[in-house]
């Protein structure tokens, strides 16, 4: 496994491996990942920017995933109200998943996955899939890019940030990966999780929903 540097992707990790998803950590085969000769840059104004890595090419059955990690805390919930979810990203972050999906060509879709560390067990109300890594808890709520770009709008002209209206994250997010019809185990580390069938906030992630 890749030493990563957040803990919100070292916990991602240890989830696909307790669930035997397949993936490839980017980090760790990115020469192998990038066709030959293509430049690795983007237009960016007058001039071109650097091509931003993403995190994961996750295969499916069907089709196969390339994810783009967003870790983001949330807070213990006012009086009255569930806690905000932020989902922001950077256009940068936009124009280089587009140009990564383009690169990997059919078969290959693009999507942001937002990776919550709860103070607490969340309720399921609030989340579909949730499991504990190391005495925290996550969650995962997936947005496929086409998707997010379609209703994105600015969150700081300065800082070239994007977000989403919470009632349309909601609409569109989903949780990454289908319930799974037998117990998870614990890992070594003592990681726990919780796998309940509910009703989903959105629709089913085509490249996971015959994966397991």
């Amino acid at each position: 496994m890749a030493q990563r540097r957040h803990h919100y992707e070292q916990a991602f990790e240890e989830y696909l491996r307790a669930r035997r998803i397949p993936y490839v950590a980017v980090d760790e085969a990115r020469k192998a990942l990038l066709p030959p000769g293509v430049p690795l840059t983007i237009p960016h104004g007058e001039r071109n920017a650097a091509l931003k890595s993403f995190d994961f090419v996750i295969y499916g059955d069907s089709s196969n995933l390339l994810l783009e990690v967003k870790g983001r805390r949330v807070g213990t919930p006012g009086r009255g109200g569930s806690p905000r979810l932020e989902c922001w990203v950077t256009q940068d972050d936009v124009d280089s998943l587009h140009c990564w999906e383009r690169l990997f060509g059919e078969g290959f879709h693009a999507a942001f996955l937002f990776v919550y560390w709860c103070e607490q067990q969340p309720p399921d109300a609030l989340f579909q899939e949730v499991f504990e890594h190391r005495g925290r808890w996550y969650a995962l709520r997936v947005v496929r890019l086409g998707d997010y770009a379609a209703a994105m709008r600015v969150r700081s002209p300065r800082w070239r940030t994007l977000d989403l209206a919470p009632a349309t994250f909601t609409q569109i997010s989903h949780p990454f990966a289908p319930p799974t019809p037998y117990p998870l185990p614990a890992d070594a580390r003592g990681a726990r999780y919780v796998d309940e069938v509910a009703m989903d906030m959105g629709p089913k992630l085509p490249a996971l929903d015959r994966l397991l």
